[in-house]
């Protein structure tokens, strides 16, 4: 598979196949993000990852604390900026609204897009779920290394035929989770990804997001 191709058919992946994922695959996909660029080659990344029974584990612990907590943690960093100004707001808006009328679920139907939102808690039943930290140290730079390697992992998973959902949504259990992996504290939690074998029959998984206009973000002078 090309490189573009591998971009122009990423997708967030919100309903997966119950089918495993083999280690070696994960394995191999991991590795070779890791050649993922990194201001001098700090290489700034750490993940765990949790698979089968460690997984079913996991995801009913958060069950269990989302009925204690159906707010979940305080978050450690803002996902979003408090004040979202347009652009930025509108297409946040309509990235939700589409999503949710795939699943025909309407504004109204409150209870519905709790329940929607509450299976990012269940990796949207994907056999593999990964997580990334990074240290309490590192700067903007390295976070941005951060999310290159796990563009990386996303990319290379579209060559092993695998789909991918990046989850910032765990922020807000990064408690749980720190206990769970055991965490070392100089380590921050960034965010979750599932990972498996799309439900290519599924509604929500035709989700295709908009993108701005090529001149509204780009300006090339010297041509």
């Amino acid at each position: 598979m090309k490189v573009s191709e591998a971009l122009a058919s990423r997708v967030s992946v919100r309903a997966f196949l119950d089918k495993p994922v083999p280690e070696a695959t994960i394995r191999a996909i991991l590795e070779g993000a890791a050649r993922s660029p990194s201001g001098g080659n700090l290489q700034p990344w750490h993940v765990w990852v949790l698979t089968g029974p460690r997984l079913a584990e996991f995801k009913a612990l958060v069950q269990r604390r989302m009925a204690e907590q159906p707010g979940g943690e305080p978050t450690e960093y803002q996902i979003y900026p408090p004040d979202l100004k347009d652009p930025y707001r509108s297409r946040r808006f309509k990235c939700g609204e589409d999503l949710y009328k795939t699943i025909s679920i309407g504004r109204d139907n409150k209870a519905g897009r709790l329940a929607q939102l509450a299976k990012n808690y269940q990796f949207f039943g994907a056999p593999v779920a990964m997580f990334f930290a990074i240290d309490r140290i590192m700067q903007p730079g390295q976070w941005a290394d951060l999310g290159m390697y796990m563009q990386s992992i996303m990319l290379l998973a579209r060559e092993h035929g695998l789909h991918t959902c990046p989850q910032e949504a765990w922020a807000r259990w990064h408690e749980t989770i720190a206990g769970f992996v055991d965490l070392p504290p100089e380590l921050m939690l960034f965010a979750g990804m599932a990972i498996g074998h799309a439900d290519e029959q599924h509604p929500i998984n035709t989700l295709r997001t908009d993108r701005a206009p090529f001149d509204e973000y780009v300006r090339i002078e010297g041509y």
